[in-house]
């Protein structure tokens, strides 16, 4: 456990992570190395049907979502929907980045709708890192976890048309955007005031995150209701997200590692894969690589609200780690990349 003089350095710390990542040459959009090669590899499935549809609008900005469905005939029967929130450091990035394409495309053809949403960049401008102008990180995943509530709601009114079961939708995020979605579920089961927009009777019905935390001001993690099934991805050597926690007296960022230990002592359903030895490149390479493991997941432990709790850790010789630098050397890195 790491501890910290006070909660404004806990924030900046974070802060600089995400920072550097945003900013680092060729990471922008958290595209690990090794992975750009496969991008051109796949597309949205020509079966598919594509909507995009602005969901609110703040501050003047029109906030968007796509929605995927395959292109069959229309039916009576509901459907799960899982809502995507994209990574980028809540400074960058896109909702409809190819990256996400083969996740995309193997959801669909299970017959899940699929929903990619754009949300506001708390980050984006912000440059000056300095200890005491750390609130923007703080606010910004405010704003991006209020985003996804407002998302979910269009999703709940027009459940209808979209052929929606609205007892299974499942949050899932990349980098930041897990973080997002990790922190929607948290607020909601503990009654935050931010989540009270949500339908009285509403929960979401499970989490998929790749490379996420959650931050708590409340001491260690706790639930007031149970909260969803999560399956966490992540990297033991991520540097960006961390992996177990950082933490001063109340207040902490709680990686996947810790979040699986609060949820067994708890008895909550969960299935986490640690990926030995590998950084933040977990962020989206599952979606390449394990997709059997999400499917199960959401067979399992969402359609048929097993209980299980899942501990897997792979130690795989072939695969490199990309993204394990620390802060202070990504920042040498970007020092030499743009003297």
């Amino acid at each position: 456990m790491l501890y910290f003089k006070s909660h404004q350095l806990l924030l900046l710390i974070l802060f600089h992570h995400l920072l550097l990542l945003a900013a680092l040459p060729g990471l922008s959009q958290t595209v690990p190395l090794g992975v750009e090669s496969r991008r051109h590899i796949e597309h949205i499935t020509p079966t598919a049907r594509k909507q995009s549809m602005t969901y609110a609008t703040k501050e003047s900005i029109p906030l968007k979502l796509d929605v995927y469905t395959t292109g069959d005939s229309v039916s009576t029967q509901k459907k799960a929907c899982v809502l995507f929130v994209f990574g980028g450091a809540f400074m960058t990035g896109r909702r409809d980045d190819s990256l996400y394409n083969n996740y995309f495309n193997s959801l669909l053809a299970h017959n899940y709708v699929v929903i990619s949403m754009s949300y506001r960049l708390g980050l984006k401008g912000v440059k000056n890192l300095s200890k005491f102008n750390i609130t923007p990180l703080e606010k910004a995943i405010g704003m991006a976890v209020d985003d996804v509530y407002d998302a979910t709601n269009w999703i709940i009114n027009h459940a209808g048309k979209l052929e929606v079961d609205t007892s299974q939708i499942v949050l899932s995020g990349s980098s930041s955007g897990a973080i997002t979605v990790l922190e929607a579920d948290f607020n909601r089961r503990n009654r935050q005031p931010v989540a009270q927009k949500l339908p009285a009777n509403f929960n979401y019905a499970g989490i998929v995150a790749f490379s996420g935390a959650i931050f708590s001001v409340d001491g260690r993690l706790q639930f007031k209701v149970p909260p969803a099934p999560v399956l966490l991805f992540h990297g033991t050597a991520d540097k960006m997200v961390p992996y177990e926690q950082i933490r001063f007296l109340n207040r902490g960022m709680f990686g996947s590692a810790s979040i699986a230990r609060t949820f067994k002592e708890k008895g909550y359903p969960y299935y986490i894969y640690r990926a030995e030895g590998l950084g933040h490149e977990v962020s989206v390479l599952p979606m390449i690589d394990q997709l059997p493991i999400i499917l199960d997941f959401l067979s399992q432990f969402v359609a048929n609200r097993k209980r299980y709790q899942i501990d897997l850790s792979v130690n795989d010789p072939a695969a490199k780690p990309t993204m394990v630098l620390t802060p202070r050397e990504l920042f040498r890195k970007l020092q030499q990349t743009n003297p």
